[in-house]
């Protein structure tokens, strides 16, 4: 092979999955709504502080959904994954840290949320769905040499495609989270927010405070836009194995225990649903993890921006 042919394996090794992402986007983008979908207007994404990035959208069994892909790639990719009731604006602050260290950026719009349609029925909600969800994106954007970045619901979404996908994946990025197996000991927290989260009004939800932002509440511009963020803390495990897949994370937790690539575990030191304690056990269940604490951050940690995005860069150069 010549040295000019060479340039141009290289080139088009880089560009094929960005126009493969275009091409997705084009077609999700002219997507006619399907019933029983509700789609959040894109004038309620306009402007959002912080958030300068430009939206995808792939089709998945008739539903649009939208995520973020920002990014060279030369470093491998960043899969930056929200849970309950967030979407990818949690990570505005830490995406430009990881594009600026070569990584490309994927941090999806999980169905229910965000950008991405929201299916109006609750029933069709269950944990299981969602990792189908994922998995499909995963497989259809062809990621690889993944660096997944969990928190909240996303630990056993991630988790569960990770452990399942192994192949596809080159470390664990765990802040505050869980995974359901017979020893967890769910949180007071955390059982009273499976009850009292029927009753918030996700139009004005601040998660205490912390998502002080009005772009959280951008998504839910109607009751039609609420269903999802209602269903993950119902079909919490200890009430709602089925839903919740229980069994199913239950295997992604005895799976970690053999994990033999890296693992990195931040917690916020004051998330009072998933405490310091519990991410010390955690990290101790994965062969070779880390455990860092972030001060003073609670539950949504990413809200510390970039500090948590060069802490995580930095324990990947330690490896």
């Amino acid at each position: 092979m010549t040295q000019s042919s060479r340039r141009v394996s290289v080139a088009l090794s880089v560009l094929a999955p960005l126009l493969l992402s275009m091409l997705m986007t084009a077609r999700a983008g002219a997507q006619d709504l399907r019933s029983g979908v509700h789609r959040t207007p894109d004038e309620r994404f306009a402007n959002l502080d912080g958030f300068p990035f430009e939206p995808h959208y792939i089709e998945i069994d008739g539903l649009r959904m939208h995520y973020v892909d920002e990014g060279p790639g030369r470093a491998g990719t960043m899969l930056l994954l929200h849970g309950e009731p967030t979407w990818s604006y949690l990570y505005r602050g830490l995406i430009p840290v990881f594009t600026a260290a070569g990584y490309r950026v994927v941090a999806p719009d999980m169905i229910g949320f965000g950008r991405s349609d929201k299916v109006i029925d609750r029933e069709w909600y269950t944990a299981d769905r969602h990792v189908e969800m994922l998995q499909e994106l995963v497989t259809r954007l062809d990621l690889r040499n993944i660096t997944v970045v969990v928190q909240d619901w996303s630990g056993p979404n991630g988790l569960i495609t990770a452990t399942e996908l192994p192949d596809r994946f080159d470390r664990l990025i765990i802040l505050n989270t869980w995974l359901h197996h017979d020893e967890y000991e769910y949180t007071q927290a955390l059982r009273r927010w499976n009850v009292g989260s029927q009753s918030v009004d996700f139009a004005e939800f601040n998660g205490g405070g912390q998502l002080s932002a009005s772009a959280y509440r951008a998504p839910f511009d109607s009751q039609d836009a609420t269903a999802g963020a209602y269903r993950w803390p119902w079909m919490l495990p200890f009430a709602e194995p089925e839903a919740g897949a229980a069994n199913r994370q239950a295997a992604a937790w005895n799976a970690l225990a053999s994990w033999n690539k890296p693992a990195h575990v931040i917690f916020g030191d004051q998330d009072r649903i998933f405490t310091v304690e519990w991410g010390r056990k955690f990290a101790a269940h994965i062969p070779g993890a880390t455990f860092d604490t972030v001060e003073g951050a609670g539950h949504f940690v990413q809200e510390t921006g970039a500090p948590l995005a060069e802490l995580i860069l930095r324990r990947i150069s330690e490896e």
